[in-house]
């Protein structure tokens, strides 16, 4: 995991566990304070956003805890691999994008972010600038030329 992507991480967990955390515990107390509980459906609903919240506080706590984060002057640079800024071309339309490989947490296309296990990635792994590669997307058979590859 690259340390952008474990900082972002560590500061989702503190958000969750000191600020969301305590706010459901509040509105769980509220709401109990409102008499019988069988039939109160703000302590339901504030019942259930809590049971979401702890499990997504489990989940990035053993995200955290399975995590390292990977010294990127330790990277080959050459090729492909996490971590890397590729751009490439699609020969199909001439149309040039940028992608950085990420581990599946971090992957954001908005953010043009990858993970390593899609499609696309698995293809590009190991290869160099200039080579071209096929990738079978569920939109049917790409054909990319990487342009460029740097670790960032």
């Amino acid at each position: 995991m690259s340390q952008e992507g474990y900082d972002k991480l560590v500061a989702e967990l503190r958000q969750l566990e000191t600020v969301e955390l305590p706010q459901v515990r509040e509105a769980i107390a509220e709401a109990r304070d409102k008499g019988d509980l069988s039939e109160n459906f703000e302590y339901h609903a504030a019942k259930r956003e809590q049971g979401r919240l702890l499990s997504r506080i489990r989940f990035k706590q053993k995200v955290l805890e399975n995590a390292r984060v990977i010294d990127t002057s330790r990277l080959n640079n050459d090729c492909v691999g996490l971590l890397s800024r590729v751009e490439m071309t699609n020969l199909s339309n001439n149309n040039r994008m940028t992608y950085m490989i990420v581990n599946p947490h971090e992957a954001n296309i908005r953010e043009g972010k990858i993970s390593i296990k899609s499609p696309i990635a698995q293809a590009l792994l190991n290869k160099k600038a200039g080579d071209v590669v096929e990738v079978r997307v569920p939109a049917g058979l790409l054909k990319l030329r990487i342009e460029k590859t740097e670790i960032v």
